[in-house]
């Protein structure tokens, strides 16, 4: 077992997390109050190459595969880049264009990713709706055929890049007698008409990233843009999107870790009571290193279902026990993160204060906490 990265590696993880930290970071707490997106920074990151780093280059990609995109992700959180900017490069680029990598036809790659890449378009993702958020097999958004078109009604919720999306990859019903099996994936242009956005959510943090609700109403959509056969849509889509999604979608988080750690040692250092640095209290002092233990078994867990990925091995497991270490490893470091800097943690002048709303998230998206306990002692038990 090799645990090092190469030389390689280890110099783009620098360049990423000096890039964040240069271009990216210094103007989030004001996109943050305004909850807007941040444009210049996005085409940054395209011109970066960032967008497209999984993909072949013959799409426009990068072809640096899941190892270095989860490595580019994780340095962007540690350089203090932009929670919000950082899922909605994962929307975009995880699980608004992997499936098209994954299942789509050679026209459908052709055609989609290398804007993709470019940053010239943006993608999102469509499946949680308002009734069917966890218990994602009961979507009620249908497709019905209609000669060489396919006729989308219905709702999403939560979807993240929503607003400025150039398209969707959306789920829908096509046939309500199999379940999950009677769903399939469509690539969803905006243009195609019938495609709303009725509703951007003001949410409580990751405020860079815009989120709304969308409405597909006798949304005609070509045949040609399903994505895989009729039916595949759930389990197709799933199967070629949920390890990345569980795994290098966290990586920032693991990212943000460092940089919290980072910036309590500063402040453990700095300031002073009692007539002595904080960080000389066991108190203060320990909290730091029990961060540092989670930080490290965090990356160690991302990393191994990336470098899986890599080499062809499926990682359900994995992906299920990262997706639930990390994110809660990541929400409790930045708890205890707002604690050692105390009222002055609370405050927004400080980023910790930021990170704690952040962190929140991970733990309930891409299936929350419960969902990837429920998925592991079933993998573990069977279903009793």
């Amino acid at each position: 077992m090799d645990f090092e990265l190469s030389p390689e590696q280890k110099a783009f993880f620098k360049e990423v997390k000096e890039f964040a930290a240069r271009e990216i970071a210094p103007n989030t707490e004001e996109y943050d109050r305004k909850g807007e997106f941040y444009w210049e920074g996005w085409k940054k990151m395209a011109d970066m190459g960032l967008l497209g780093l999984p993909f072949p280059e013959e799409y426009g990609g990068s072809g640096a595969g899941a190892l270095d995109t989860a490595i580019a992700m994780d340095a962007f959180g540690a350089g203090g880049g932009d929670a919000g900017m950082s899922l909605s490069w994962g929307a975009h680029t995880i699980i608004g264009a992997v499936p098209i990598w994954v299942m789509g036809t050679e026209e459908q790659k052709k055609k989609y990713l290398p804007p993709i890449c470019s940053g010239e378009k943006i993608s999102c993702f469509g499946l949680t709706e308002p009734d069917a958020g966890s218990d994602a097999a009961s979507i009620k958004t249908t497709a019905v055929r209609d000669g060489d078109y396919y006729v989308i009604n219905g709702t999403k919720m939560f979807i993240t890049n929503g607003p400025i999306a150039d398209l969707c990859i959306v789920m829908a019903v096509t046939d309500k007698e199999k379940g999950g099996a009677g769903i399939s994936a469509f690539i969803v242009e905006k243009e195609f008409g019938g495609f709303e956005v009725s509703k951007e959510l003001d949410k409580m943090g990751n405020r860079t990233s815009p989120t709304a609700e969308l409405v597909f109403t006798d949304c005609r959509v070509p045949a040609e843009n399903m994505l895989g056969k009729e039916g595949e849509g759930f389990y197709g889509v799933g199967k070629a999107t949920l390890e990345w999604e569980r795994a290098i979608m966290v990586a920032p988080a693991v990212g943000a870790m460092e940089a919290n750690i980072e910036r309590c040692v500063q402040y453990a250092r700095e300031r002073k009571q009692f007539g002595k640095p904080i960080g000389k209290f066991q108190a203060v002092a320990f909290k730091i290193a029990e961060m540092k233990c989670l930080l490290d078994a965090s990356r160690l867990l991302v990393y191994r279902v990336a470098w899986m990925k890599d080499q062809g091995i499926p990682a359900m497991m994995e992906a299920c026990v990262c997706k639930l270490f990390v994110t809660e490893a990541a929400f409790q470091v930045a708890s205890e993160a707002v604690q050692i800097f105390g009222g002055y943690g609370y405050i927004r002048e400080y980023p910790v204060e930021r990170t704690l709303r952040d962190a929140k998230l991970g733990t309930i998206g891409a299936g929350t906490s419960e969902i990837q306990k429920l998925i592991i002692s079933r993998l573990l038990l069977g279903k009793l």
